[in-house]
């Protein structure tokens, strides 16, 4: 995903073994880069819009499945960026079914006082972006 000014992860920086799944506009920023492949696979893979999001779960879902973990013991990181109402729906969905460690960013936002963004952050490792260098040596640690 990307903020306003800059890739909240820097995708041309991920490693060639990794799987880029985007969803919502802000893959318009890099959809046309050619990132190659990876296990016989696009490591860029477009999900949909944000009113897809209900399919990007569910690919994350089955995945834990198939590999008989929980989705978050997925080497999967989520970065949601704001930039619409429709991103609060898509968090609120992520906290429900349980899912953690996700990027948010480029600020918090507007409406989570001190006392909740601290609760997300404590009970369900939600990251606030900071740089695009720290964050992807975080995710990649």
């Amino acid at each position: 995903m990307v903020r306003r000014t800059r890739f909240a992860v820097p995708i041309k920086q991920t490693p060639p073994d990794t799987a880029i799944l985007t969803l919502a506009c802000g893959k318009y920023r890099f959809n046309n880069l050619d990132f190659g492949t990876v296990g016989g696979l696009p490591r860029i893979m477009d999900m949909g819009q944000c009113n897809d999001a209900y399919s990007a779960i569910k690919v994350a879902i089955t995945l834990a499945e198939a590999f008989e973990c929980d989705v978050n013991e997925l080497p999967l990181t989520l970065v949601l960026s704001w930039y619409e109402q429709k991103a609060v729906c898509i968090l609120l969905t992520l906290l429900h079914l349980g899912i953690k460690n996700i990027y948010l960013g480029p600020t918090l936002p507007a409406f989570l006082s001190a006392n909740v963004a601290d609760f997300l952050i404590k009970n369900f490792e939600i990251h606030p972006t900071t740089t695009p260098k720290q964050d992807l040596a975080e995710i990649l640690k």
